[in-house]
């Protein structure tokens, strides 16, 4: 007697997106799908998942997954509450990388529905320089997209030209969709022009213009000029630092103390600190006297008590810091990272320096030359055992006592052997390992 076979499972909707070669329109430069019911039934297994989804990282992933094949089956509201539900669970997970998909995701729905300004902020936004290549590739892509529906035909060609430089070589898929992009772009051109010149990230993310210093040449004391040159504060101070969240530490010429000044001039705190580093996360670090430095807020209110031989910027709600070895406290004063390391020095795969914890949460650590991360809630994620350690988006690229570079993943766990001489050779491997060769937006 026969047996019946049982029927395979479906396939997991994750994966069949994954996997999905969208059509692009070449005249609005939109995703066509070429069969909305499989695309539908993809919907509904992703629903199905997330029934029984219950952590952050889970339910981000899944909600902004279901927002892209409601939008491009055409349900902008729906694909609306699940991009912006999707954003809230990424953001609870504090992972960088997970936020920015989820608004990328967010941002390409907005785009769909006109809502440009959102867009435009959501994909400036997400666009780290700490994130991998062929994701701020595709967000640049994304936001050429969304200038071409708005007629900024000349920033879309820009953001076009980005995602090249930074993934066009070897990367067959994005040449075609850029080449495709850029014949839209010239076509709409030669109707219409190239539209309005190109916006700065400020303007995008529609961030005051503060007024920079400038030195008065008859007396030789600074003042504040705004963009088109025009004095907007008078020339009166000895020294005068840059504007930082709307506030400015200046020295007069009758004292040796920094005061802080307001966009107009404006005195918000009166001559009292010897030394002040500007703001940042709507914190500074100033120095009253001989008891170490300390950091107020924006009205001059102590937020952090005094006692530190040397500070770093606060980022994200923590700071670096040195009592008597280096260490990180967060806003309210708290050390969240012990004072018992000999230094921090967090550098990037890309050979760029952080000062202190990246957009992430991570830091180098340096305990007795040797190195190791640790997070903003101090968690130890690799130990300091490694001559020289560098943080990777997606890893640690990691030296051994005789040289050779390899990889840890992001829970220190070993990802690749230490054979390679030169860490660019790693990150040549890892980009082999990674499974989101293109990432779905």
């Amino acid at each position: 007697m026969a047996v019946d076979e049982e029927p395979e499972p479906p396939a997991d909707p994750e994966q069949v997106l994954a996997s999905y070669r969208w059509r692009l329109d070449p005249e609005d430069l939109r995703e066509v799908v070429d069969d909305p019911e499989e695309l539908r039934t993809v919907r509904q297994r992703l629903t199905d998942k997330l029934a029984s989804a219950l952590d952050n990282r889970s339910r981000a992933r899944l909600l902004s997954l279901r927002a892209v094949a409601s939008r491009v089956l055409g349900d902008l509201d729906d694909a609306l509450d699940d991009g912006r539900m999707a954003l809230t669970y990424a953001e609870a997970t504090g992972e960088l990388r997970r936020v920015a998909l989820a608004q990328a995701r967010l941002a390409h729905v907005l785009r769909w529905r006109g809502d440009f300004t959102e867009a435009d902020r959501l994909f400036a936004e997400a666009n780290s320089a700490e994130l991998p290549d062929r994701l701020r590739a595709a967000l640049h892509e994304h936001a050429a997209r969304s200038c071409y529906d708005q007629g900024r035909l000349m920033e879309a060609c820009h953001h076009f030209e980005r995602a090249l430089d930074l993934r066009g070589e070897g990367d067959a898929e994005l040449l075609a969709r850029v080449r495709i992009g850029l014949d839209a772009v010239a076509a709409r051109a030669a109707e219409r022009g190239f539209g309005p010149y190109p916006r700065g990230w400020d303007e995008v993310l529609d961030r005051d213009r503060s007024p920079v210093p400038a030195r008065d040449g008859g007396q030789g004391l600074w003042g504040y000029a705004d963009a088109a040159g025009d004095m907007v504060v008078p020339a009166r101070y000895t020294e005068a630092q840059p504007f930082s969240d709307g506030l400015a530490w200046v020295r007069g010429p009758e004292s040796d103390r920094w005061s802080l000044i307001g966009l107009t001039g404006e005195v918000v705190v009166g001559p009292t600190y010897l030394a002040a580093q500007p703001f940042s996360d709507g914190l500074a670090w100033v120095v009253r006297d001989d008891s170490g430095w300390l950091a107020v807020n924006t009205t001059g209110e102590v937020a952090v008590p005094p006692g530190f031989g040397d500070v770093r910027p606060f980022r994200k709600g923590v700071a670096a810091v040195r009592r008597e070895g280096w260490g990180a406290v967060d806003a309210a004063g708290q050390i969240v990272v012990p004072t018992r390391y000999h230094g921090f020095h967090t550098r990037l795969a890309d050979g760029r320096y952080v000062d202190g914890f990246t957009d992430e949460g991570l830091a180098v650590v340096d305990l007795a030359g040797r190195k190791g991360v640790v997070d903003r809630t101090g968690q130890v994620i690799v130990a300091p055992a490694h001559p020289a350690l560098l943080i990777h988006p997606v890893a640690f690229l990691a030296t051994n006592g005789i040289g050779r570079w390899g990889a840890l993943d992001r829970r220190g766990a070993p990802l690749i052997d230490p054979v390679f001489s030169h860490p660019n050779d790693v990150i040549t491997q890892i980009e082999s390992l990674l499974t989101d060769t293109t990432p779905l937006l």
